[in-house]
């Protein structure tokens, strides 16, 4: 069977940092405010004309030179975002025309922040189909685009950001000791709708509206849910919390990072965390955080990796890697 092999990954965060201390003087916040319940110190923020597909192509040619490629294997494009460039076309099509790979598929795929764990499946299924050899899977977003600026309870989440990673079919023997993706698991319920999303769009306002989230209801269903993913991905693959070397998580509230690694009794010292730093940068949150922890070392080849995320919709969903 072919296993979807993770060869390489690149990540690009725009210059700009904007810090608690600076949101503090735009809205009624403080610094101690913002860490004390989300462990956030800092975000980016786009510059003014940069566009999520700047973001994307920067990460995804460090993706390739990271795995060694020149791009000219690649024969499929997928962007997870939910802020596009445009309406249409795919913010993946100016991906695949910046790198030369011009008549080679490219969509886009908008589960939010589980936008890179969906693609993950869309990867691994086309590669299992024998219908790519070669992708680039990227997560990015210019969240600061759709942000009330005036509401401190959720401009002070959000940041802007772009990982991606290059994935590629290798011979595997169907066991949970093969290289590459083991399993991915993806959920939704619509039923909870208005506990996150964005107040606009073109059949409903024709403008492009503003992040709107009941916080304390988010807070409670990610934990369950993440946790019973975890457990999900784990049980398909006929193994324990205690054989997972790393976990790495959708960057979205240290408080939440911190109550489903108690749930799923996780060594706190195995969860990559980088909300810290880069905020909640939606679908690019989880390569970004997967980046750092190559980049640093501590994720190595061979290692297994779980990958969980759950965004506006409600989406949620997990994948088990091993490099």
């Amino acid at each position: 069977m072919f296993r979807s092999v993770i060869q390489g990954v690149g990540a690009y965060l725009p210059e700009r940092v904007l810090t608690n201390a600076e949101l503090a003087k735009q809205v009624d916040t403080s610094d101690e405010w913002i860490i004390e319940r989300t462990g956030i110190c800092k975000r980016h923020v786009a510059a003014d004309g940069q566009k999520t597909s700047d973001l994307a192509i920067e990460a995804a040619t460090r993706a390739l030179k990271a795995a060694g490629r020149d791009g000219n294997e690649v024969d499929l494009f997928v962007v997870a975002t939910a802020t596009p460039d445009e309406t249409f076309p795919a913010t993946a099509a100016r991906v695949q025309s910046a790198l030369g790979r011009p008549g080679v598929p490219s969509f886009d795929v908008q589960a939010v922040c589980s936008g890179f764990i969906y693609g993950l499946a869309v990867v691994d299924n086309f590669i299992k189909a024998g219908q790519s050899k070669c992708a680039v899977l990227i997560g990015a977003e210019t969240f600061s685009r759709i942000l009330d600026w005036e509401d401190r309870t959720t401009c002070v989440l959000f940041g802007d950001g772009a990982g991606a990673v290059v994935v590629s079919a290798e011979e595997g023997t169907g066991t949970s000791s093969d290289r590459g993706i083991l399993s991915t698991h993806l959920h939704s319920d619509g039923r909870y709708h208005d506990m996150l999303y964005v107040d606009g769009g073109p059949a409903s306002t024709q403008t492009t509206g503003h992040v709107r989230m009941k916080g304390k209801e988010v807070f409670r269903h990610a934990v369950v849910n993440l946790a019973s993913t975890v457990r999900e991905a784990l049980d398909a693959n006929g193994l324990t919390i205690d054989d997972v070397d790393w976990l790495v998580p959708h960057q979205a509230n240290k408080r939440i990072l911190d109550s489903t690694a108690s749930k799923l009794g996780m060594d706190p010292a195995k969860v990559i965390v980088t909300v810290d730093q880069h905020a909640n940068t939606s679908a690019a949150s989880i390569p970004l955080a997967f980046e750092t922890g190559v980049a640093d070392g501590r994720i190595k080849p061979g290692q297994l990796v779980l990958m969980e995320a759950m965004g506006g919709g409600f989406t949620w969903g997990s994948a088990l890697v091993r490099l």
